[in-house]
């Protein structure tokens, strides 16, 4: 490892950051540390990297912003890769929107109203970026990526870039090639179409006074836990079972939405993953519903 510490030093491939702490890059506030973290600037030094790592068979995962991840209090062996400021980029071409892999889907979405485009209304409250919102498949109010992107940008696990379009990602509920076949998205591409202002305005401030009443954002939390269920609403099971306030350790279901699991100061990983399976079996006992949860969980177990 000192050998590719080395490497990446000389190689000018970012900035590096060794054992370092992940909790405070993610919205849960868990998590153990990276053997070594790499935030490379530029899509050069991004591609550098990759290749170097590569070379060396050294593992390695991207990290957004961390908002629907959990890292095991172990952490996680090998390097990980955050995007730095050189791809947190956004460009208008009439109906066509080209956004950096690191830039705020939320912010995307409040952009592009400004723009007069609408289509990206959903995105108001997916507080990761595009580069997660393209490889989870982010969705809210109905509709989700797979509706409005175009093609996307990746940078595979041997330095090669390519492009993938929509029907290369082959999309479902929550779900794309790349959480099986790994890459970086390092770009996406989204067609919307030109709409009225007040009324985007007006659907993304409807969408945000709703979250504020219905979601525990004052909370270190993940978004929702688990995946909805063919025919049924996740949150409405886990508080038809009796469920909301459970706790254990720091990790709590919120009283306030119940697909929501918060950290009430000093969660840990094994808390979450423990709550996590009672919720579980609590609703697959009373309902018959087997739940399954839509967060990642990352790191050494």
């Amino acid at each position: 490892m000192q050998q590719v510490i080395t490497e990446l030093l000389n190689g000018s491939c970012g900035e590096l950051r060794l054992n370092e702490p992940l909790a405070p890059y993610t919205t849960w506030k868990i998590g153990g540390p990276a053997d070594i973290l790499l935030i490379p600037r530029t899509r050069s030094q991004l591609i550098d990297a990759v290749k170097l790592l590569n070379r060396h068979q050294i593992p390695w995962m991207a990290l957004g912003r961390g908002s629907n991840m959990l890292v095991t209090d172990k952490g996680i062996r090998g390097v990980v890769i955050k995007l730095g400021d050189d791809l947190e980029t956004v460009r208008f071409e009439g109906e066509i929107v080209y956004a950096g892999g690191a830039y705020s889907f939320i912010k995307l979405s409040v952009m592009a109203g400004k723009e007069g485009l609408t289509g990206l209304e959903f995105a108001g409250g997916i507080p990761g970026t595009v580069g997660g919102a393209v490889y989870m498949n982010a969705g809210a109010h109905g509709s989700d990526v797979s509706r409005i992107l175009l093609r996307a940008e990746v940078l595979l696990p041997t330095g090669e870039l390519v492009t993938l379009n929509n029907e290369d990602l082959a999309y479902a509920y929550r779900h794309s090639i790349l959480q099986t076949k790994p890459g970086i998205v390092t770009e996406a591409v989204f067609r919307l179409r030109y709409g009225d202002r007040k009324e985007i305005a007006a659907t993304l401030a409807s969408y945000k006074d709703r979250r504020l009443r219905t979601q525990p954002l004052q909370l270190a939390c993940a978004g929702s836990v688990f995946r909805n269920p063919q025919g049924h609403f996740a949150a409405k099971l886990i508080e038809e079972a009796g469920l909301k306030g459970l706790r254990v350790g720091g990790a709590e279901v919120s009283p306030l939405h119940a697909n929501f699991i918060v950290n009430t100061g000093q969660a840990t990983a094994h808390d979450v993953l423990t709550l996590i399976e009672q919720v579980k079996t609590a609703v697959n006992e009373k309902f018959g519903v087997c739940l399954v949860p839509e967060v990642l969980v990352v790191g050494e177990r």
